[in-house]
């Protein structure tokens, strides 16, 4: 998965780590060869949707509010594109994936859940395993570590 550079966000904030969604829907297969990509107006989960983030696994605690805006996402089996955020900035990008898709996946991804009473997300290497992985990991990368540190969300 190739790197992609981002230009032109709407202006940084205080906001932190969050994830959005791009402003118009962009195919999978398209965000590679991006060198801009709109956000939508607010993010799918912000930093106040966070119980807790586990550095180890990259799991997200989510509130029942932010799990249920995630388990009623449409998600194509051909993936649904997301950035991960600081202040706006996107970091990296990934994709949600349905568990139903035959369609394998070479970047970060969100499998859309199944109804559970956890309310947890992971942030994975590949779809369906990790052996599909390609490119840099950057789940670790040090702007998101020291967000959700800042704000106690770090496990």
């Amino acid at each position: 998965m190739a790197a992609i550079s981002f230009y032109g966000c709407k202006s940084p904030g205080d906001e932190g780590f969050a994830i959005y969604l791009p402003a118009r829907d962009i195919p999978v297969s398209q965000m590679p060869i991006l060198s801009h990509v709109d956000l939508a107006d607010k993010p799918l989960i912000s930093l106040a949707d966070i119980v807790s983030y586990s550095s180890g696994t990259h799991e997200i605690q989510l509130t029942s509010e932010a799990y249920s805006r995630i388990t009623n996402l449409e998600v194509p089996v051909s993936g649904k594109a997301f950035l991960v955020c600081i202040d706006r900035y996107p970091v990296y990008w990934g994709a949600f994936w349905t568990p139903i898709s035959s369609i394998s996946f070479d970047g970060i991804a969100i499998i859309k859940p199944l109804a559970s009473d956890r309310h947890v997300i992971m942030l994975e290497l590949g779809y369906p395993s990790p052996q599909f992985f390609k490119g840099e990991d950057c789940r670790a990368d040090p702007t998101i570590v020291r967000s959700l540190e800042r704000t106690g969300k770090l496990h």
